[in-house]
């Protein structure tokens, strides 16, 4: 059951961010909402969140959690000369970091909080927004286990499940060598796809088949109608792809551990940046499979679903 008595602050309101707050307010938490621009915060407000006027206005809550998008943005709304631990005085008790940064800034930033009393839990998640907003997150939390026992309760309740994974950092290192596999994943079902498809196979034959199999997943589903319908509408770009693929591979580096599986995709990571399509999901590594293969690909115009039971897309 979630724990409604605890008060909650939220420090930013992108479409992750907004999906996962809704999650909580759904659940019956009380929830102050912040983001740079201001509408983004505001627009959680019919469904019951209040709105911050400044990051300092959380400091009187139990919990904060915090969704942006860089390191920098983290350190600036957490220790910015206008962040929220920036002054003495009352500070909230727990500060929960859902973003996905490095290793070493989150370890930066564990203890600027610890220095100051604050309790400091890592909470990467896995999906994007549309996940998000059907429940199906999965989050995983590292720190003291005290503290992730404390807000377990909306952990679950922004997502279908959380995991522990210890002490430190390891949630970290968890969430990015998940984004390695995805990057990875993505890119062998485009070269099998593509390979169907030259052999004269439609792309939805061949992607349900494989969903229906014990190779088909929750994300080959997900993936299913931008790879038949080529609706490369953002859910994750190749930049930020290639940036977790760095990431994951420095940490490789550091911990002796050989990728080569992943190192090649992180070459062609690189190509889709290459080629200019940065606004539109990586999903186009299947144009570029396609291309590298001589084919040119057409929209099917399938009616499919993604899986989600939130219909075609």
């Amino acid at each position: 059951m979630t724990d409604t008595a605890l008060n909650v602050g939220w420090i930013g309101c992108g479409r992750m961010g907004a999906a996962m707050a809704g999650r909580l307010l759904e659940a019956g938490v009380s929830v102050t909402a912040w983001n740079r621009t201001r509408a983004k915060a505001e627009a959680l407000v019919p469904r019951g969140a209040l709105v911050a006027d400044a990051v300092a206005d959380l400091r009187d809550r139990d919990v904060v959690f915090t969704m942006v998008s860089t390191p920098a943005d983290l350190k600036e709304v957490l220790l910015g000369a206008e962040g929220l631990l920036a002054t003495e005085g009352a500070l909230p008790q727990v500060v929960v970091d859902c973003s996905t940064v490095s290793i070493e800034a989150s370890a930066e930033v564990r203890a600027a909080c610890e220095k100051l009393g604050v309790e400091f839990l890592a909470s990467p998640v896995s999906g994007n927004g549309r996940v998000a907003e059907t429940g199906g997150l999965s989050l995983v939390a590292s720190g003291p286990r005290a503290t992730y026992d404390r807000v377990e309760s909306l952990l679950v309740a922004i997502g279908k499940s959380a995991t522990y994974a210890g002490e430190g950092e390891g949630a970290r290192l968890v969430k990015i060598a998940h984004n390695l596999f995805l990057g990875v994943v993505t890119q062998s079902l485009a070269e099998i796809t593509v390979l169907a498809e030259k052999g004269g196979v439609s792309r939805a034959a061949f992607l349900d088949f494989l969903n229906q199999s014990v190779m088909g997943s929750v994300f080959t589903r997900y993936k299913t109608p931008a790879f038949v319908n080529l609706d490369y509408t953002p859910t994750f770009t190749p930049i930020l792809l290639r940036k977790d693929f760095d990431l994951g591979l420095a940490a490789a580096r550091a911990l002796d551990v050989p990728m080569p599986l992943a190192a090649q995709t992180a070459q062609l990571v690189q190509a889709s940046v290459g080629s200019g399509r940065i606004e539109e999901d990586f999903a186009i590594l299947l144009d570029l499979q396609a291309a590298a293969s001589g084919i040119a690909l057409e929209s099917e115009a399938a009616d499919i679903t993604d899986g989600l039971g939130t219909g075609a897309e």
